[in-house]
């Protein structure tokens, strides 16, 4: 840190450090000097930067000139990095978290988060033996970085506003609201036999009381995995089932688009598979009696018996905080493993860092809790930085295609994080919907789970963020645990390149490598994207099957984190996603991605949507099958749009590269998360309908039948042909 030459006792700015000393205290801090400068001139400040990064980092937020100075000053924007010899602006920071990673996350260990014992070692990793561990020896509580010391700080600021499912309805729970709660339910389940390492199933809506579940495991120790609301009772069972869980929580029943769901009965269904569970906690949603039986016991009824404190368990930086299951290739779920210190931190940097977060700021993820989406941003990363965040029970459609806006004006969102499938859903609607209410409050807009296409990014950025919000087009996964690849942050005025994920984050470090294992060096470059480099985010092992974890992860480039994913390195050295490897097509030799194609073909005026899948062809031995949705009220024929598309693939990418077949369905067939079943589409193509497999996570099987009808038409004037 540097100090002036002659720091004075007494602070010659006199501005506040809101919430570090008492309310009827405050403490000075230069901060037009620390800002500008990269300087303190006071004993105290230099005092209070050195054993306090984090309390000096919220309240650089709430300074307007430490957002936008035209000067890019390293200090104002990441406090600790005055502890960084020579880091000057966003490129410094940037290069000394990739050169020298244990310095950059000791000192954002140390000073984002409060612990109970201090760590010892930074880091302890070897990806060749798929090993990751952070921050050993230290302990530390995740509720309490969550809850607990915000209420110290402020305890009536709003932590969770509710958006339940129906409109205008909104509920909003302070921190110390969310901490009696979540004390009240952890008393609970302790006194219901759940221990430190139990894991806990949580199947419920978004929702408070479902946040109050995921911290109060964390607060007892216990391992909570949270299943989507919308499993079958069948992919339920098999959860529970590998997580050896004893204890369901879940509600009675859940509100989604206007209609009711019997949670209740699901769980039901799936504990008479399950003989492990001895007990379910029923919350209530609705005011609808459900059946109860011997293990179900009613939420409320025994939380309000309990006391509204609960001391809060130390624990280990490597224990376990929760799983998550995610598909595999072999299509048995996998649980992947989190755990606390590590993930907790990279989450809480992400959130404020990609999304320009700051203090008052009101953060809208519209993500399910049951997804890695909505843990990382809607409930850990936004709690952890005692920020306002926003659950959203509801969907983008109902009462109308308008909701997500009336929610904008009527919450004052200030950051927007949702899907491009329902960014296009929306698209297909017009603007109107979206300009009927006003959206001044937005300053980011974020998109996630996919890659954007073109016309959909555009309308985002011009009709949504009315041409003045960036948009972060965000690429992580499940076993990331936040995001690792995203347009900010960056330096000052650095600019966006439409639908493309950009920059990686502070400490992660691509590479693309070729089908030899060779890094491929330079730009204008497409390979296998790898992270060349272990961060504290990222997951540590699949439960109860290490041997896959490292197989599927570690094994196919020795060394190197595998996403999964293919990716392009531009000229400029800037990352686009060109999607899944096993979504890759090889036409006469050449290798093309299933989102190169969608993106060229979803550029057509009249196509709303679109996925691509390969299929056998007699020369090229795999060609392209295209399946379209087109927007509402178009009415153009078949051979016309056909035409039309080709056209435009060859255009934007090449001849060869054009779809040999192009199917015109009503819907894709999609998971209740929005992502579309490629592989029920692989498999109608290929005429194997009796091998499509678990499709117990499917939103709308009508789509499927329709999707065969349709094929089986397209065949049949083929063979006319």
């Amino acid at each position: 840190m540097f100090i002036s030459s002659q720091p004075q006792d007494k602070c010659p700015v006199q501005s506040p450090l809101p919430g570090l000393l008492s309310s009827e205290q405050s403490a000075p801090v230069c901060w037009r000097v620390f800002q500008e400068q990269g300087r303190v001139s006071c004993s105290l400040c230099a005092m209070l930067l050195a054993a306090a990064p984090r309390l000096l980092s919220s309240c650089v937020a709430k300074f307007p000139s430490a957002r936008s100075s035209s000067t890019f000053s390293a200090t104002a924007y990441m406090p600790e990095a005055a502890a960084f010899f020579g880091v000057r602006d966003y490129q410094g920071l940037r290069d000394h978290s990739v050169k020298q990673p244990e310095r950059f996350w000791a000192a954002l260990a140390r000073g984002r988060l409060s612990w109970i014992t201090p760590f010892h070692t930074v880091s302890d990793c070897d990806l060749g033996q798929g090993r990751i561990r952070w921050f050993e020896g230290g302990q530390l509580n995740v509720s309490v970085n969550c809850i607990d010391r915000h209420v110290h700080m402020s305890p009536d600021k709003v932590a969770l506003i509710w958006e339940r499912d129906e409109p205008g309805t909104q509920v909003k729970v302070t921190y110390r609201q969310l901490l009696e709660v979540t004390c009240r339910l952890a008393n609970t389940l302790k006194r219901q036999g759940v221990r430190k390492g139990d894991r806990v199933v949580i199947y419920m809506p978004a929702s408070p009381m479902a946040v109050a579940s995921m911290l109060a495991c964390a607060r007892i120790g216990a391992v909570h995995t949270v299943v989507f609301a919308g499993f079958s009772a069948e992919a339920l069972a098999n959860r529970i089932q590998d997580a050896q869980s004893e204890t369901v929580i879940t509600t009675n029943q859940a509100l989604r688009g206007g209609r009711i769901i019997e949670l209740k009965k699901t769980v039901d269904q799936a504990v008479k598979l399950c003989p492990s569970v001895k007990r379910v906690l029923v919350a209530m949603r609705t005011e609808n009696k459900v059946p109860m039986t011997n293990i179900d016991i009613p939420l409320e009824e025994e939380m309000m018996k309990e006391e509204a404190a609960c001391d809060p368990v130390a624990m280990e930086s490597e224990d376990m905080l929760f799983l998550l299951y995610t598909s595999g290739s072999t299509g048995k779920p996998k649980g992947v493993v989190h755990t606390q210190a590590g993930y907790l931190l990279y989450t809480s940097l992400t959130h404020r860092y990609v999304f320009d977060y700051h203090d008052g700021d009101v953060f809208g993820c519209v993500a399910d809790i049951g997804w890695i989406t909505g843990h990382s941003y809607v409930v850990y990363g936004p709690l952890c930085n005692g920020g306002t965040t926003v659950l959203f029970e509801s969907t983008p459609v109902y009462p109308n295609p308008g909701r997500y806006w009336e929610t904008v004006e009527r919450l004052k969102i200030n950051q927007f994080y949702g899907a491009p499938t329902a960014i296009r859903l929306l698209l297909k609607y017009g603007d109107s919907w979206v300009k009927s209410h006003d959206r001044s409050s937005l300053k980011t807009l974020g998109t996630v789970g996919e890659p954007i296409n073109p016309e959909a990014w555009d309308w985002y950025y011009k009709v949504v963020g009315d041409g003045r919000c960036p948009v972060v087009d965000t690429w992580w996964q499940t076993e990331t645990g936040g995001i690792c690849i995203a347009p900010r942050p960056a330096g000052n005025a650095a600019k966006i390149v439409p639908a493309m994920a950009m920059r990686p984050f502070f400490g992660i470090e691509p590479v693309l490598m070729d089908e030899q294992g060779r890094r491929l060096e330079g730009n204008k470059v497409t390979g296998s994207l790898c992270i060349a480099k272990p961060w504290p985010g990222m997951a540590r092992t699949i439960y109860n099957d290490h041997e896959r974890f490292v197989n599927t992860y570690f094994k196919p480039y020795p060394n190197h984190f595998f996403t999964g994913d293919g990716a392009y390195r531009s000229g400029e050295g800037y990352y686009q996603i060109t999607g899944r490897l096993d979504d890759v097509i090889n036409i006469s030799g050449h290798r093309l991605g299933t989102a190169e194609i969608e993106g060229a073909v979803n550029q057509h005026r009249a196509v709303a949507e679109s996925a691509a899948i390969g299929c056998a062809h007699e020369f090229k031995g795999e060609g392209s099958y295209v399946f379209i949705v087109l927007k509402e009220g178009i009415d153009i024929a078949e051979d016309t749009i056909n035409k039309e598309l080709k056209d435009i693939v060859s255009q934007k990418i090449a001849k060869y590269a054009a779809p040999d077949h192009i199917q015109i369905v009503k819907r894709l067939p999609k998971t209740r998360s929005g992502k579309i079943m490629r592989r029920v589409l692989r498999k109608i193509v290929e005429n194997r309908i009796d091998e499509l497999g678990d499709l117990t996570t499917l939103d709308d099987h009508t789509a499927v039948e329709e999707i065969v009808a349709g094929h089986e038409t397209i065949l049949e004037k083929e063979a006319k042909d």
